[in-house]
C-alpha cells in the first residue's frame, strides 16, 4: 500500500476518533444525564489540562525508548478503553476523572501523527512541505465525517457517541502497529537538566516583552477557541424546547450544521498567504480576534428559522477566526526567535493558546452559565410564558417528557427545569473578545523582519 495513502488514513482517523463526541458532548451531559453547567466545564478543561504536560512526556518516550508509530498506536488503545467506560458512569465529578485520563491518553497523539508523519515522508525521501498538507487535510475531513455519523446515526445525545469513538480508537490503534517503524532518535542530550527536556526553558521567552505580551494574549484568546466546541451544538439542540423551532431541520441536524465550520476551516487556509501578504502578522491576527468576535455575536442573535444565516455565517466565519490566529501566531513565532530557541517557542505558544487559554476559558465558562445565565423553571405556567406557547402545547409536554419530567395537577413541574439564557450567554463571550482584540490592537506594537517577509513571501 501506498505509504501516503497509509499515512493518510491515520490522518483521517486521528480527527474521526476525537470529533464522534467532542461537539455533541453537550448534548449527552445536559439533555440525557441533565448534569449542571458548572461541572460541565471542568470536562473541556481536560483537553487543556492534558496538553500541558502529556506532549512533552510521550516526546521524550518517543525520542529515548520506544518507537512512535507503536507509542501511537498503544495510546489509542488505551484512549478506546477510557471511551468504552464512559457510559458506565453515573456521576459527573467521576466522569471528570475517566475523561481527564482518555485526554491524558488523546491528547499528544495529535502531535505523535504528525511526528510520525514527517519521519515517514523523509525516510521515503518525499518533500514534506509539499506532500503532507494534502495528507492533514484528510484529518478535518475525518473530524466531519464523524460528527455526519453522530448526528445522523441519532447518536448525538445518546452513549453510542462514546463506542463509536472508541471502537474506531481501537481499530486505528490496531492499525498504527503496521505503520512504518519510527525508531527513537536520542535527539534530546543526556547533558540537558530535567527542566529542559520538558520544555520549561522556554518561559524564559517571557523576559521579552514583546513576546510576553503575544503569550499573555494567546492565552486569553485560548480561552475561546473552544467554546463554540463545546456548547455549539447543544445550544441549536436546546432550540427545541420552543415550540414554534421544534420541527426545524436545525435541531434534527445541528451537528451537521456545525461541520460548516471545519469545512470553512480547510478553504481558509489558502486564503492566508494573500491576507498575511497585504496586511502582515499583526494584522492577520487582529483579523482573526474580530472573527471571534463576529463569530459569537451571530451565535447570540441567530436561531433556526428568521435567523437561520447568522448561524451559518458564524460557521463560516469560523474557519477565519481559527485558522488565521493559529498560523500566523505560529509564523510570528517562528520568526520572531533564533533557531535555539524556536521549537521550546512554539511548544510555549499551544502550551498558552491549548493549555492555560483552554482550561481558563473551560472552568470560567462553565461557572459563569451555571450562576449566571442558567434559570430554573418550577411551573407550566411560567415554563409556557417563557417559550411563548399554551401550557397544554404537546411539543413542550413531550420536551419535558424527554427530560423525565411531568406536569403535577397543581400545574407545579415534577422537578425544575434548567433552562440557559444563550443570548447572553454568547453576548457575553462576545464583548470577552470584542475587549481582548481592541486591547491587542491598541497595545501590541510591530513591524516586519526581514525575516517574517521572507517567511510570507514562501507561503
Amino acid at each position: 500500500m501506498n505509504v501516503k495513502f497509509r499515512l493518510t488514513i491515520m490522518s483521517f482517523m486521528q480527527f474521526f476518533v476525537w470529533a464522534a463526541w467532542l461537539i455533541t458532548i453537550a448534548n449527552y451531559w445536559f439533555g440525557t444525564k441533565q448534569w449542571d453547567g458548572a461541572d460541565f466545564g471542568i470536562i473541556f478543561s481536560t483537553m487543556g489540562i492534558a496538553s500541558l504536560f502529556m506532549p512533552t512526556i510521550t516526546g521524550i518516550l518517543a525520542d529515548k525508548w520506544i518507537n512512535a508509530e507503536k507509542l501511537y498506536a498503544i495510546l489509542h488503545i488505551l484512549y478506546a478503553a477510557t471511551m468504552f467506560y464512559l457510559p458506565q458512569v453515573e456521576n459527573p465529578h467521576s466522569f471528570f476523572w475517566v475523561m481527564l485520563v482518555a485526554m491524558c491518553f488523546y491528547m499528544p497523539t495529535i502531535a505523535l501523527s504528525n511526528s510520525i508523519s514527517y519521519t515517514t515522508l523523509k525516510n521515503g525521501n518525499f518533500d514534506v512541505v509539499k506532500n503532507f498538507p494534502p495528507i492533514r487535510v484528510w484529518g478535518t475531513v475525518g473530524f466531519i465525517v464523524a460528527m455526519w455519523i453522530t448526528n445522523l446515526t441519532g447518536n448525538k445525545a445518546s452513549a453510542n457517541q462514546f463506542y463509536i469513538a472508541g471502537i474506531s480508537a481501537l481499530l486505528l490503534g490496531i492499525y498504527s502497529f503496521t505503520l512504518p517503524a519510527c525508531k527513537p532518535l536520542n535527539l534530546i542530550s543526556e547533558k540537558k537538566s530535567f527542566i529542559q527536556k520538558l520544555g520549561l526553558e522556554s518561559f524564559k521567552l517571557f523576559a521579552d516583552y514583546k513576546m510576553a505580551l503575544f503569550f499573555i494574549f494567546s492565552m486569553f484568546l485560548g480561552a475561546a477557541l473552544q467554546l463554540t466546541n463545546a456548547y455549539g451544538d447543544v445550544f441549536l439542540d436546546e432550540f427545541k424546547l420552543f415550540p414554534v423551532f421544534a420541527d426545524s431541520f436545525v435541531i434534527r441536524y445541528s451537528t451537521i450544521i456545525l461541520s460548516i465550520s471545519q469545512i470553512s476551516e480547510t478553504l481558509f487556509i489558502l486564503a492566508i498567504p494573500f491576507f498575511l501578504k497585504r496586511f502582515g502578522i499583526k494584522w492577520v491576527i487582529a483579523i482573526a480576534m474580530f472573527a471571534w468576535v463576529l463569530r459569537f455575536a451571530l451565535f447570540s442573535f441567530g436561531d433556526p428559522s428568521a435567523n437561520l444565516w447568522m448561524i451559518i455565517t458564524s460557521c463560516i466565519v469560523y474557519g477565519m477566526a481559527f485558522d488565521f490566529f493559529n498560523i500566523s501566531g505560529s509564523l510570528f513565532v517562528e520568526t520572531s526567535t533564533t533557531p535555539k530557541t524556536r521549537s521550546s517557542a512554539q511548544g510555549l505558544f499551544m502550551m498558552m493558546t491549548n493549555g492555560f487559554g483552554a482550561v481558563f476559558g473551560s472552568l470560567v465558562s462553565g461557572w459563569m452559565i451555571n450562576k449566571y445565565f442558567t434559570t430554573y423553571y418550577s411551573s407550566i405556567d411560567s415554563l409556557s410564558k417563557y417559550v411563548k406557547s399554551e401550557a397544554d402545547n404537546k411539543h413542550l409536554l413531550k420536551f419535558l417528557n424527554d427530560k423525565g419530567i411531568s406536569v403535577l395537577q397543581n400545574g407545579d413541574l415534577s422537578r425544575a427545569l434548567d433552562v440557559k439564557d444563550w443570548h447572553n450567554i454568547w453576548l457575553s463571550f462576545t464583548i470577552y473578545v470584542l475587549v481582548i482584540a481592541i486591547v491587542f490592537v491598541v497595545i501590541f506594537k510591530h513591524k516586519h523582519t526581514r525575516a517574517e517577509v521572507e517567511a510570507i513571501n514562501h507561503l
